[in-house]
């Protein structure tokens, strides 16, 4: 229990001002960070911006007065956010990825890989020809290891054409893909299938993308809190992380079409990835907003 509340009852106090006494209280807390904000005042901000009910993806009017009922709320997630050290995406019950909110709970991790970046930059152009113009963009998407399904569900939203499967070990996981595919309205262009990597998948794709567990030993038992409190299933992936990639990386070849491509999040375990698929030419990612650790490989390589 925080001794005083962060946000006093009396007084008037602005959205800005609530907005850096949010701030100051977690730093102060040495929160850490990295499920949707890297920083203390961007926390602050998403959490405040929640409560007052204003959109993330416009500037509000920072003057604005906080009333005492929305402090109060304020407070209650502060108060939790601290001494819980829950993620704040849990706590308020959404995310935000690729510009699109999604339901986000404990069912599986919170989205934040850089693939966003990727998805919305027309993959990197992998399907322009090289001094032509744009192909046909990926007609079928295979997201693997999808959680709570948003890096499927933003693939489909970036090719209105595209058919995604989106699929996953844990039913939990998929139960929350399949509330973030209802909100969207893909039920029609996303499925999903409850498949232990490759085993239950049918077809040929385009596109493979995945950001599978890819957590080592040594991470997983050097973790903050925060990442704690998300499924050990979305992380855990052996001594070098790459328990699931090895797996990924010997099976895709066998579901792509001749254009496909297989796009992977390896994450902090790259260099481990670099040794092990040496002879492949991995291809790594360049991210403009920040990340790293994903790499590429056209199906040619995997045949």
């Amino acid at each position: 229990m925080l001794p005083h509340p962060v946000l006093p009852a009396q007084g008037s106090l602005s959205l800005e001002q609530s907005i850096w006494r949010t701030a100051a209280a977690f730093e102060a807390a040495n929160l850490d960070f990295g499920h949707g904000t890297d920083n203390p005042l961007d926390e602050a901000s998403w959490l405040i911006m929640h409560v007052m009910e204003l959109r993330v993806d416009r500037p509000p009017d920072y003057s604005q007065s906080v009333s005492a009922d929305r402090r109060q709320a304020c407070n209650t997630l502060i108060e939790r956010r601290i001494s819980e050290r829950i993620p704040l995406a849990y706590l308020i019950g959404k995310a935000w990825f690729a510009g699109h909110e999604f339901f986000c709970d404990e069912r599986a991790l919170v989205p934040r890989s850089p693939l966003a970046e990727f998805i919305n930059a027309d993959f990197f152009d992998l399907y322009r020809e090289l001094g032509s113009v744009l192909t046909q963009p990926p007609q079928r998407i295979l997201d693997l290891c999808t959680g709570g399904g948003c890096i499927g569900i933003s693939c489909a939203l970036a090719v209105p054409e595209c058919r995604v499967v989106c699929s996953d070990v844990s039913t939990d996981a998929l139960d929350l893909a399949r509330s973030n595919v209802a909100k969207h309205d893909l039920a029609d262009r996303v499925s999903l299938v409850e498949s232990d990597l490759f085993q239950s998948i049918e077809g040929k794709f385009d596109l493979i993308i995945s950001n599978p567990p890819y957590v080592d030993a040594h991470d997983i038992d050097n973790m903050p809190d925060e990442f704690r409190a998300e499924p050990i299933l979305g992380l855990a992936a052996g001594d070098d992380g790459l328990d699931l990639v090895r797996t990924i990386v010997a099976e895709a070849g066998k579901y792509l079409t001749p254009r496909g491509w297989l796009v992977v999040e390896v994450g902090n375990s790259q260099p481990a990835a670099q040794a092990a698929f040496e002879t492949l030419g991995l291809t790594w990612l360049e991210f403009d907003h920040g990340g790293g650790g994903i790499f590429q490989l056209p199906a040619s390589s995997l045949c």
